[in-house]
């Protein structure tokens, strides 16, 4: 019943998706999400850059990155702060190399990443962590978080570049703006392809 439902109100449907794409309500839910992603992705930081313990969480912004999850461990549980800690706690067998992250899911931990040609930014040298975080954002729609456990700074990168020495209400700010981007932009892609199909 549900397949015959789905067949005979398809254009119905469509049109319905079409509506809920446009109407700012839907997108307020879609949005109210993510921010909750940015502030757990936020606060881990910070609690971890408090305690020197270096860390680097990349957030997918479109699907992919199956050869990169498949070299760290699986774990597909919930994202949470203390989840992140855990991870990343020096002693922690997962804190080396990076955590995948795909919306409210801790894909994987302990991923290599592809590291960036560049060793310097403004004349600063890179460690591995650092051009890891870059390197991943210049072959893939992601964004990276740095933790830098020498001195306990914060980054993010995105499409090859470095944005170092955040606060706390900018890294939320930039994570947010990023995060609600990427699902805006999935969404008026979902709803141009049923619109195609008509």
């Amino acid at each position: 019943w549900v397949i015959a439902f789905i067949i005979l109100f398809q254009p119905e449907i469509r049109r319905l998706l079409v509506i809920l794409g446009k109407n700012p309500l839907f997108n307020v839910f879609v949005k109210s999400d993510e921010k909750s992603v940015a502030d757990i992705l936020t606060d881990a930081a910070f609690e971890l850059a408090q305690h020197q313990h270096g860390a680097l969480m990349v957030y997918l912004k479109s699907t992919g990155l199956r050869s990169v999850i498949e070299s760290g461990e699986v774990l597909n549980s919930k994202l949470s702060k203390n989840m992140l800690r855990s991870i990343f706690f020096p002693r922690s067998p997962l804190h080396d190399g990076a955590v995948i992250i795909n919306n409210n899911n801790i894909e994987a931990a302990r991923c290599t990443l592809p590291l960036t040609d560049k060793t310097s930014i403004d004349g600063r040298d890179l460690g591995m962590r650092h051009r890891a975080g870059i390197g991943i954002t210049e072959v893939a729609d992601v964004i990276s978080i740095i933790v830098s456990e020498e001195t306990g700074s914060i980054s993010i990168a995105e499409k090859g570049k470095l944005t170092s020495g955040l606060s706390k209400e900018n890294l939320r700010k930039l994570l947010t703006k990023s995060i609600i981007s990427s699902k805006d932009k999935g969404i008026k892609n979902f709803i141009d392809l049923f619109r195609k199909q008509k």
